[in-house]
């Protein structure tokens, strides 16, 4: 009687352990649906924004469409994690995914440096960016989706204990922070004319674009 006792609770466990393992895998299937997702809107946002952008003479507009690109990289990196999550030792997946992490704090400091020169040239030579309509709907859709899907990550984050997709969850709100100041600028420009603005919240992309880049290289050299 023991005997059989102790053979269905190890049936129990095996059975607890397959659906557990199931689960762990489609929350994994999902970040990456999620991942992808959020790739190629990040693309789309950034050719739209960098071509509206120039058409306007907003470095505002620019400078979010190349973090946009830089966002994309990152998030090349945590699709290339999560689909390795059961392959290789966990020694050559981080020895990798540092080496990655530097490149995308590098750009993010190059691309930083350049938006830095544009909004500061715009202010001393009072050169004028024209109001730009779509670059506004831009933000607007930001604003809209990006909350969304950073709470999804963090949810799945958690779920699959990943501390990358956390990291990325609030990454993804920060952009959508970050559309909020895009509004704002071209906002203020559209209604008021007041120009000044755009190459302002240039200067507040620029300190969000040195911030993540230190950070980043902080973390890939820990």
């Amino acid at each position: 009687m023991e005997t059989e006792d102790v053979g269905m609770e190890e049936k129990k466990v095996k059975v607890k352990g397959t659906v557990e393992t199931n689960d762990s895998e489609e929350s994994y299937r999902k970040a990456l649906r999620l991942e992808y997702f959020t790739l190629a809107y990040n693309i789309a946002e950034a050719v739209t924004s960098i071509v509206f952008g120039n058409l306007a003479g907003s470095i505002a507009l620019i400078g979010f469409g190349l973090d946009s690109i830089v966002e994309s990289l990152s998030g090349l990196i945590l699709i290339w994690r999560l689909k390795k999550h059961r392959s290789g030792t966990e020694e050559e997946e981080e020895k990798i995914e540092r080496r990655a992490e530097r490149f995308v704090a590098v750009t993010f400091l190059l691309l930083g440096s350049y938006v830095l020169i544009e909004s500061v040239g715009k202010l001393v030579e009072g050169e004028v960016s024209d109001p730009s309509i779509p670059g506004i709907a831009i933000a607007l859709l930001s604003m809209t989706i990006m909350p969304i899907v950073a709470r999804k990550k963090y949810d799945l984050g958690v779920a699959i204990k990943s501390r990358a997709l956390i990291a990325d969850s609030k990454e993804t709100l920060a952009c959508a922070l970050l559309s909020v100041a895009l509004l704002v600028g071209l906002g203020a420009n559209y209604l008021f004319g007041f120009w000044q603005a755009d190459p302002i919240v240039g200067l507040l992309i620029v300190a969000f674009l040195y911030r993540e880049g230190l950070e980043g290289w902080k973390e890939s050299s820990g």
